[in-house]
């Protein structure tokens, strides 16, 4: 089931994202979900960047579990102001809870950014990752306005707006994160972090 739920949030199946909406006992399992995506992001966007900066194993690992706390956190900000817009501004019926559970499943599309270890490896494949991860950030983004247009059941319009307070949370999280960690002398975070979650 937890199976053709993913693959048709991969395929844009209609309807997926109303089924986990309404399915309470998925909720657990849209956590495990964004949390193990953004590990396996960050593992992609760390093992890039420290290879393009000249970093060690000790610097990979601390950037890896920084951007996968700040990208949970971020998810866990975005869901909460997504749900709390939908509400107070246009009178839709969710919860913070329905949200996670369609946007945690939306979140299987940042899963290519695991392709930057691929860069990593071998620099002349980055001019096909680098495509492949903007293509794959972009339909990530996709796949969240339908999870949030199906979870808050509003027209466009008003699912861009609070999608789009959202995805600004989001972003300023993991920047803030990132600006701490970069304080901290963990450079490819403020680099990888801020871009890979998004």
């Amino acid at each position: 089931m937890l199976q053709d739920r993913i693959i048709g949030a991969f395929t844009f199946r209609k309807g997926v994202y109303a089924e986990v909406e309404n399915d309470a006992s998925f909720t657990q399992t849209a956590w495990l979900i964004v949390i193990v995506v953004a590990a396996l992001s960050q593992i992609g966007s760390t093992t890039h960047a420290l290879h393009q900066a000249g970093g060690g194993v000790g610097r990979w690992i601390g950037s890896a579990i920084g951007g996968t706390l700040a990208a949970v956190i971020g998810f866990a900000v975005a869901a909460a102001i997504i749900a709390w817009a939908g509400r107070t501004f246009f009178d839709a019926q969710t919860d913070f809870n329905e949200m996670v559970r369609v946007l945690g499943l939306a979140y299987v599309w940042n899963v290519i950014s695991l392709l930057g270890v691929v860069g990593a490896i071998s620099p002349t494949l980055t001019c096909v990752v680098s495509p492949a991860l903007l293509i794959g950030a972009i339909l990530g983004i996709v796949a969240w306005f339908i999870a949030v247009r199906e979870a808050l059941d509003l027209d466009w319009t008003k699912t861009v707006g609070a999608l789009i307070l959202g995805l600004v949370a989001y972003i300023v999280i993991l920047a803030i994160v990132s600006a701490v960690l970069v304080a901290l002398g963990l450079a490819a975070v403020g680099v990888g972090a801020l871009f890979a979650g998004a």
